[in-house]
Protein backbone atom coordinates (compact mmCIF):
# COMPACT_ATOMS: atom_id res chain seq x y z
CA UNK A 1 0.00 0.00 0.00
CA UNK A 2 1.55 3.20 -1.10
CA UNK A 3 2.29 6.02 1.58
CA UNK A 4 -0.65 8.42 0.39
CA UNK A 5 -3.06 6.14 0.81
CA UNK A 6 -2.22 4.54 3.71
CA UNK A 7 -2.27 8.30 5.27
CA UNK A 8 -5.68 8.58 3.17
CA UNK A 9 -7.47 6.06 5.16
CA UNK A 10 -6.10 6.86 8.57
CA UNK A 11 -7.33 10.79 8.13
CA UNK A 12 -11.10 9.28 7.31
CA UNK A 13 -10.79 6.72 10.44
CA UNK A 14 -10.06 9.94 12.19
CA UNK A 15 -12.82 11.61 10.89
CA UNK A 16 -15.21 9.31 11.40
CA UNK A 17 -13.92 9.09 14.98
CA UNK A 18 -13.71 12.54 15.75
CA UNK A 19 -17.37 13.55 14.62
CA UNK A 20 -20.18 13.79 17.02
CA UNK A 21 -22.76 13.40 14.31
CA UNK A 22 -22.71 11.65 10.63
CA UNK A 23 -20.95 13.30 8.08
CA UNK A 24 -22.01 12.82 4.27
CA UNK A 25 -19.50 12.04 1.46
CA UNK A 26 -19.30 15.52 0.68
CA UNK A 27 -18.53 16.54 3.96
CA UNK A 28 -15.98 13.80 4.42
CA UNK A 29 -14.26 14.76 1.21
CA UNK A 30 -13.75 18.51 2.12
CA UNK A 31 -12.27 17.52 5.45
CA UNK A 32 -10.07 13.90 4.21
CA UNK A 33 -6.94 14.88 2.79
CA UNK A 34 -6.55 12.93 -0.62
CA UNK A 35 -10.25 13.40 -1.58
CA UNK A 36 -10.66 16.75 -2.22
CA UNK A 37 -8.35 16.87 -5.39
CA UNK A 38 -10.42 14.04 -6.93
CA UNK A 39 -13.01 14.76 -9.76
CA UNK A 40 -16.81 13.45 -8.72
CA UNK A 41 -17.12 9.94 -10.18
CA UNK A 42 -13.16 9.51 -8.78
CA UNK A 43 -13.83 10.61 -5.23
CA UNK A 44 -17.28 8.22 -5.46
CA UNK A 45 -14.83 5.48 -6.57
CA UNK A 46 -12.14 6.13 -4.46
CA UNK A 47 -14.35 6.22 -1.13
CA UNK A 48 -16.46 3.29 -1.65
CA UNK A 49 -13.13 1.10 -2.07
CA UNK A 50 -11.30 2.96 1.18
CA UNK A 51 -14.76 1.98 3.03
CA UNK A 52 -14.59 -1.51 1.68
CA UNK A 53 -10.83 -2.22 2.94
CA UNK A 54 -11.17 -0.51 5.91
CA UNK A 55 -14.35 -3.06 7.12
CA UNK A 56 -12.33 -5.68 5.63
CA UNK A 57 -9.68 -5.04 8.59
CA UNK A 58 -12.75 -4.79 10.87
CA UNK A 59 -13.30 -1.22 11.22
CA UNK A 60 -17.14 -0.39 11.86
CA UNK A 61 -17.96 2.30 9.89
CA UNK A 62 -21.90 2.72 10.33
CA UNK A 63 -24.35 4.12 7.68
CA UNK A 64 -26.74 6.51 9.09
CA UNK A 65 -30.12 7.95 6.51
CA UNK A 66 -31.83 10.91 8.00
CA UNK A 67 -35.08 11.52 6.94
CA UNK A 68 -34.24 15.24 6.27
CA UNK A 69 -31.47 14.58 4.38
CA UNK A 70 -30.53 13.57 1.12
CA UNK A 71 -27.36 11.96 0.99
CA UNK A 72 -26.55 9.26 4.55
CA UNK A 73 -24.22 9.85 6.82
CA UNK A 74 -20.87 7.90 8.21
CA UNK A 75 -19.57 7.40 11.68
CA UNK A 76 -17.49 5.25 13.50
CA UNK A 77 -19.18 4.75 16.74
CA UNK A 78 -15.68 4.83 20.16
CA UNK A 79 -17.97 1.99 21.35
CA UNK A 80 -17.85 -0.50 18.34
CA UNK A 81 -14.24 0.83 17.48
CA UNK A 82 -12.41 0.57 20.90
CA UNK A 83 -11.76 -2.14 23.81
CA UNK A 84 -11.77 -2.36 27.47
CA UNK A 85 -8.61 -2.93 29.11
CA UNK A 86 -7.19 -6.30 28.41
CA UNK A 87 -4.27 -7.93 29.56
CA UNK A 88 -2.40 -10.69 28.01
CA UNK A 89 0.88 -12.37 29.03
CA UNK A 90 4.12 -11.44 26.54
CA UNK A 91 4.07 -14.43 24.94
CA UNK A 92 0.00 -14.82 24.55
CA UNK A 93 0.07 -11.54 22.77
CA UNK A 94 3.05 -12.88 20.32
CA UNK A 95 0.98 -15.96 19.44
CA UNK A 96 -2.20 -13.57 19.05
CA UNK A 97 -0.01 -11.48 16.73
CA UNK A 98 1.99 -14.72 14.77
CA UNK A 99 -1.13 -16.14 13.86
CA UNK A 100 -3.14 -12.90 12.80
CA UNK A 101 0.09 -12.97 10.22
CA UNK A 102 -0.11 -16.45 9.13
CA UNK A 103 -3.94 -16.64 7.95
CA UNK A 104 -3.68 -13.59 6.68
CA UNK A 105 -5.25 -14.98 3.23
CA UNK A 106 -6.96 -18.40 4.98
CA UNK A 107 -10.56 -18.55 5.62
CA UNK A 108 -9.75 -17.65 9.17
CA UNK A 109 -7.90 -14.07 7.81
CA UNK A 110 -11.36 -11.99 8.48
CA UNK A 111 -11.87 -12.81 12.11
CA UNK A 112 -7.60 -12.96 12.98
CA UNK A 113 -7.33 -9.41 11.43
CA UNK A 114 -10.25 -8.14 12.78
CA UNK A 115 -9.36 -9.42 16.31
CA UNK A 116 -5.69 -8.47 16.23
CA UNK A 117 -6.82 -4.94 14.96
CA UNK A 118 -9.50 -4.35 17.96
CA UNK A 119 -6.32 -5.92 20.71
CA UNK A 120 -4.04 -3.08 19.63
CA UNK A 121 -6.88 -0.73 19.52
CA UNK A 122 -7.17 -1.75 23.18
CA UNK A 123 -3.56 -1.45 24.27
CA UNK A 124 -2.22 -5.15 23.70
CA UNK A 125 1.39 -5.21 21.88
CA UNK A 126 1.70 -7.61 19.65
CA UNK A 127 5.30 -8.15 19.54
CA UNK A 128 6.21 -11.44 17.05
CA UNK A 129 9.83 -10.79 17.43
CA UNK A 130 10.19 -13.42 19.29
CA UNK A 131 8.70 -15.87 17.31
CA UNK A 132 10.39 -15.24 13.81
CA UNK A 133 11.28 -18.24 13.38
CA UNK A 134 8.20 -19.39 12.10
CA UNK A 135 7.37 -18.97 8.67
CA UNK A 136 4.88 -16.28 7.84
CA UNK A 137 2.06 -14.54 5.44
CA UNK A 138 1.49 -17.89 3.76
CA UNK A 139 -1.06 -17.72 1.36
CA UNK A 140 -3.83 -20.09 1.36
CA UNK A 141 -6.45 -19.26 -1.27
CA UNK A 142 -6.60 -23.07 -1.79
CA UNK A 143 -10.03 -24.28 -2.25
CA UNK A 144 -8.85 -28.02 -0.99
CA UNK A 145 -6.81 -25.96 2.32
CA UNK A 146 -10.28 -26.30 4.26
CA UNK A 147 -11.04 -29.67 4.01
CA UNK A 148 -7.65 -30.86 4.26
CA UNK A 149 -7.11 -28.94 7.72
CA UNK A 150 -10.23 -30.61 9.03
CA UNK A 151 -9.53 -34.06 7.62
CA UNK A 152 -6.12 -34.00 9.40
CA UNK A 153 -7.45 -32.41 12.68
CA UNK A 154 -10.01 -35.51 12.47
CA UNK A 155 -7.70 -37.87 11.75
CA UNK A 156 -9.78 -38.73 8.34
CA UNK A 157 -8.93 -40.20 4.87
CA UNK A 158 -9.98 -38.15 1.77
CA UNK A 159 -10.35 -38.53 -1.62
CA UNK A 160 -9.64 -36.00 -4.26
CA UNK A 161 -8.54 -35.77 -8.16
CA UNK A 162 -5.12 -34.01 -8.77
CA UNK A 163 -3.48 -32.88 -11.53
CA UNK A 164 -0.06 -34.08 -12.29
CA UNK A 165 2.80 -31.62 -12.35
CA UNK A 166 4.25 -33.25 -16.23
CA UNK A 167 1.87 -34.83 -17.84
CA UNK A 168 -1.65 -32.52 -16.83
CA UNK A 169 -3.61 -35.68 -15.97
CA UNK A 170 -6.02 -36.16 -13.65
CA UNK A 171 -5.85 -39.31 -11.06
CA UNK A 172 -8.10 -40.14 -8.22
CA UNK A 173 -5.99 -40.37 -4.96
CA UNK A 174 -7.31 -41.55 -1.56
CA UNK A 175 -5.39 -40.31 1.08
CA UNK A 176 -4.63 -40.47 4.49
CA UNK A 177 -3.59 -36.93 5.76
CA UNK A 178 -0.88 -36.69 8.38
CA UNK A 179 -0.32 -33.16 7.77
CA UNK A 180 -0.41 -29.80 5.88
CA UNK A 181 2.74 -27.89 5.39
CA UNK A 182 3.29 -24.32 3.94
CA UNK A 183 6.66 -23.87 2.10
CA UNK A 184 7.88 -21.00 0.36
CA UNK A 185 4.50 -19.83 -0.07
CA UNK A 186 2.42 -22.42 -1.47
CA UNK A 187 1.12 -25.65 0.72
CA UNK A 188 1.11 -29.41 0.79
CA UNK A 189 -0.83 -32.02 2.17
CA UNK A 190 1.27 -34.99 3.33
CA UNK A 191 0.06 -38.69 4.05
CA UNK A 192 0.34 -42.33 2.88
CA UNK A 193 -1.32 -42.49 -0.43
CA UNK A 194 -3.29 -45.76 -0.12
CA UNK A 195 -3.65 -45.78 -4.29
CA UNK A 196 0.44 -46.20 -4.52
CA UNK A 197 0.84 -47.99 -1.15
CA UNK A 198 3.77 -44.98 0.28
CA UNK A 199 3.79 -41.60 1.83
CA UNK A 200 3.47 -39.29 -0.97
CA UNK A 201 3.34 -34.89 -0.84
CA UNK A 202 0.61 -33.05 -3.16
CA UNK A 203 0.78 -29.78 -3.76
CA UNK A 204 -2.98 -28.12 -3.05
CA UNK A 205 -3.12 -26.10 -6.23
CA UNK A 206 -3.39 -28.94 -8.03
CA UNK A 207 -6.07 -30.75 -6.37
CA UNK A 208 -9.14 -30.32 -8.81
CA UNK A 209 -12.54 -30.25 -7.83
CA UNK A 210 -13.36 -30.82 -4.25
CA UNK A 211 -11.91 -33.21 -1.01
CA UNK A 212 -14.08 -35.85 -0.37
CA UNK A 213 -14.22 -37.29 3.31
CA UNK A 214 -13.41 -41.37 3.85
CA UNK A 215 -14.21 -43.46 6.60
CA UNK A 216 -14.78 -42.42 10.13
CA UNK A 217 -12.82 -39.84 12.10
CA UNK A 218 -9.84 -40.98 14.30
CA UNK A 219 -8.90 -44.30 11.86
CA UNK A 220 -5.68 -42.54 10.42
CA UNK A 221 -2.36 -42.55 12.34
CA UNK A 222 0.37 -40.68 11.95
CA UNK A 223 3.73 -42.35 11.94
CA UNK A 224 5.83 -41.89 15.05
CA UNK A 225 9.10 -39.48 14.46
CA UNK A 226 7.55 -38.01 10.73
CA UNK A 227 8.94 -35.26 9.63
CA UNK A 228 6.94 -33.61 7.61
CA UNK A 229 8.56 -30.01 7.12
CA UNK A 230 11.36 -32.64 5.21
CA UNK A 231 9.26 -34.27 3.33
CA UNK A 232 7.86 -31.48 2.00
CA UNK A 233 11.50 -29.86 1.89
CA UNK A 234 12.69 -32.78 -0.42
CA UNK A 235 10.45 -32.19 -3.54
CA UNK A 236 11.83 -30.98 -6.56
CA UNK A 237 9.46 -29.32 -7.94
CA UNK A 238 8.83 -26.87 -6.03
CA UNK A 239 9.22 -23.92 -8.41
CA UNK A 240 8.10 -22.70 -11.89
CA UNK A 241 9.24 -20.26 -14.23
CA UNK A 242 7.26 -16.98 -13.61
CA UNK A 243 5.45 -15.43 -16.80
CA UNK A 244 3.08 -13.08 -17.45
CA UNK A 245 -1.07 -13.42 -17.64
CA UNK A 246 -2.67 -10.21 -19.28
CA UNK A 247 -5.92 -9.49 -18.01
CA UNK A 248 -9.20 -7.46 -18.46
CA UNK A 249 -10.31 -6.05 -14.80
CA UNK A 250 -13.00 -3.98 -14.25
CA UNK A 251 -12.31 -0.20 -13.96
CA UNK A 252 -12.64 0.71 -9.98
CA UNK A 253 -12.49 -2.42 -9.13
CA UNK A 254 -9.75 -4.72 -7.67
CA UNK A 255 -7.55 -2.30 -5.57
CA UNK A 256 -5.39 -5.45 -4.52
CA UNK A 257 -4.39 -6.35 -7.54
CA UNK A 258 -3.50 -3.53 -9.55
CA UNK A 259 -1.15 -2.85 -6.83
CA UNK A 260 0.64 -6.10 -7.85
CA UNK A 261 0.72 -5.68 -12.01
CA UNK A 262 3.76 -4.88 -13.45
CA UNK A 263 1.55 -2.39 -15.95
CA UNK A 264 -2.33 -1.48 -16.01
CA UNK A 265 -3.39 0.89 -19.08
CA UNK A 266 -6.78 2.03 -20.47
CA UNK A 267 -8.67 -0.49 -22.26
CA UNK A 268 -11.96 -0.57 -24.47
CA UNK A 269 -14.94 0.37 -22.15
CA UNK A 270 -15.21 0.00 -18.84
CA UNK A 271 -11.89 -2.15 -18.82
CA UNK A 272 -8.21 -1.86 -17.93
CA UNK A 273 -5.77 -3.92 -19.28
CA UNK A 274 -3.37 -5.01 -16.19
CA UNK A 275 -0.06 -7.54 -16.99
CA UNK A 276 0.33 -9.39 -13.75
CA UNK A 277 3.49 -12.15 -13.04
CA UNK A 278 2.83 -15.30 -12.04
CA UNK A 279 4.30 -19.29 -11.71
CA UNK A 280 1.52 -21.27 -10.87
CA UNK A 281 -1.69 -21.16 -13.41
CA UNK A 282 -3.66 -23.12 -10.44
CA UNK A 283 -2.54 -20.44 -7.68
CA UNK A 284 -3.21 -18.33 -9.95
CA UNK A 285 -6.84 -19.41 -10.77
CA UNK A 286 -7.79 -19.66 -7.04
CA UNK A 287 -7.47 -15.60 -6.85
CA UNK A 288 -8.85 -14.73 -9.60
CA UNK A 289 -12.02 -16.95 -9.35
CA UNK A 290 -12.73 -14.76 -6.03
CA UNK A 291 -12.82 -11.53 -8.24
CA UNK A 292 -15.77 -12.73 -10.19
CA UNK A 293 -17.15 -11.03 -13.17
CA UNK A 294 -14.67 -8.54 -12.30
CA UNK A 295 -12.07 -10.04 -13.77
CA UNK A 296 -11.00 -11.89 -17.53
CA UNK A 297 -7.85 -13.73 -18.41
CA UNK A 298 -6.70 -13.15 -22.02
CA UNK A 299 -3.48 -15.24 -21.83
CA UNK A 300 -2.24 -17.46 -21.38
CA UNK A 301 -4.51 -20.24 -21.77
CA UNK A 302 -3.43 -22.37 -19.51
CA UNK A 303 -4.25 -20.03 -16.73
CA UNK A 304 -7.32 -19.18 -18.71
CA UNK A 305 -8.55 -22.58 -18.45
CA UNK A 306 -7.44 -22.97 -15.33
CA UNK A 307 -9.83 -19.70 -13.89
CA UNK A 308 -12.95 -21.59 -15.84
CA UNK A 309 -12.29 -25.21 -13.64
CA UNK A 310 -12.67 -23.08 -11.04
CA UNK A 311 -15.44 -21.12 -11.69
CA UNK A 312 -17.35 -24.00 -12.93
CA UNK A 313 -16.43 -26.41 -9.91
CA UNK A 314 -18.25 -23.19 -7.98
CA UNK A 315 -21.36 -23.42 -9.80
CA UNK A 316 -21.33 -27.32 -9.26
CA UNK A 317 -20.51 -27.62 -6.16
Amino acid sequence: MSRRKTERLLNLVICLLATRRPLSAEQIRQAVPGYDREGDEAFQRMFERDKNELREIGIPIEVHKDPWEDDPGYIIRRQAYELPEITLEPDEAAVLGLAAQVWQRASLAEAAGGALLKLRAGGVQTDESGLGTLELRVDTRDPAFPALWEAVRDRRAVRFDYRAAGSGAVLTRTLEPWGVVSRRGRWYVVGFDRDRGEPRVFRLSRIAGEVTPVGKPGAVRVPEGVNLREMVGYRDDMTLPERSALLRVRRGTCEGLRQLAQRVEPGQGEWDEVELVFADPERLAGWLASLGADVQVISPPDARDAVIRRLKGAMAS
